[in-house]
């Protein structure tokens, strides 16, 4: 579903989805560093998951890097995207499901993401994902 729509914001949200689909690859192939691309790399960056707030491109992959420690422990990923809206002309945000599939169990949950397009490039500002 996609909210204030005209062919720049499609053409937008679009470039934003297929940076998602980048991520699912990296993660998939077990690259945290490639999954982690489409996050400003700075102090800035806001993540919120079950351990409340983290602060910080470094910080946020070295959460991921200890709760997911090899490829057998990532899975697979998957992310579904239920509402993309653009906010402005440089930000946008998106809500969807994400679902990781492993040998002996499925995780899933629920994310928001705020992008914002800094220097021609979408990057994730704010990860809220449970």
């Amino acid at each position: 579903m996609m909210f204030g729509c005209n062919e720049h914001s499609i053409q937008e949200l679009d470039s934003i989805e297929t940076l998602m689909k980048q991520q699912e690859v990296s993660w998939n192939e077990g690259d945290l560093q490639g999954f982690m691309q489409p996050y400003l790399q700075s102090d800035s960056l806001v993540f919120v998951g079950k351990r409340g707030l983290t602060y910080g491109w470094d910080n946020t992959l070295n959460n991921y890097l200890k709760g997911y420690p090899n490829k057998e422990a990532m899975g697979q990923l998957q992310f579904t995207n239920l509402k993309k809206e653009m906010l402005s002309d440089s930000s946008a945000w998106v809500i969807g499901k994400w679902e990781l599939f492993r040998n002996e169990d499925t995780l899933s949950g629920h994310y928001t993401l705020l992008w914002k397009k800094m220097n021609g490039n979408w990057k994730i500002v704010a990860d809220h994902s449970s």
